[in-house]
């Protein structure tokens, strides 16, 4: 395990993304898109994977009909993949390791958290009312709170003015290179979280690349016990 730049000044909140950092809800939603492009003599491929990866819904989904001149809105498309994901996730949905203890730890050590995703308002209720963690966050932010989308910085810059503190005082963890970039954009300290659908991506600028939530390092750097870390 690699060693990590110590934060300028002592780290007073960390911003959460959602989708394949919290949740394993990337999984779901490649099998949502295999099977949507399947139906339609499609592949859903890992280029198009990583270009739609991490972008407000709309703009993914645009990428999608874009790339293969599918035959239908965005606005449909939509709608057929959530009810799809609406039967997935009672059955399916898993906070990803390390996840819970992290939680724990920040809430015993006082540091207030938010979360900042390119997900849609309902979708993200649906994850968080089924995992019952919505209480645990001071703020949420979906992609109906900014204009602009990652890699804009515009999530991470209102979640820290809503936390109250200098986006250079935050975590932000995330799991995408255009999370990532959205996130170092806005100044914030940035853990590289990568799951399976994210190892090979561009995380040039982060503080350090983790293992998962439980990495160590992520805990020295908020000054919390490692001891209570998940390894």
């Amino acid at each position: 395990m690699s060693s990590f730049p110590s934060p300028k000044a002592p780290l007073q909140a960390v911003i959460f993304d959602l989708d394949g950092l919290m949740f394993n809800t990337e999984d779901l939603y490649q099998e949502v898109g295999r099977d949507s492009l399947a139906r339609r003599g499609k592949q859903l491929t890992q280029e198009l994977l990583d270009e739609m990866m991490g972008r407000k819904s709309d703009i993914a989904l645009q990428i999608m009909i874009d790339r293969h001149d599918l035959e239908i809105s965005v606005e449909d498309l939509a709608t057929e993949q959530a009810e799809s994901m609406r039967k997935l996730i009672p059955t399916r949905l898993q906070p990803l390791p390390g996840l819970l203890s992290l939680l724990a730890a920040l809430e015993a050590g006082g540091i207030p958290k938010a979360i900042a995703t390119s997900s849609g308002r309902q979708f993200v209720t649906q994850v968080l009312g089924q995992s019952q963690l919505e209480p645990r966050f001071d703020f949420v932010f979906t992609s109906e709170d900014i204009e602009n989308g990652k890699p804009a910085p515009d999530v991470y810059l209102l979640a820290a003015s809503s936390l109250g503190f200098d986006p250079a005082r935050t975590m932000v963890l995330e799991d995408t290179q255009i999370g990532c970039r959205a996130a170092t954009a806005a100044g914030a300290y940035t853990v590289a979280v990568p799951g399976e659908h994210s190892r090979d991506h561009d995380f040039n600028g982060v503080k350090f690349i983790a293992t998962a939530l439980s990495d160590r390092r992520i805990y020295q750097a908020l000054s919390l016990p490692v001891t209570d870390c998940e390894e």
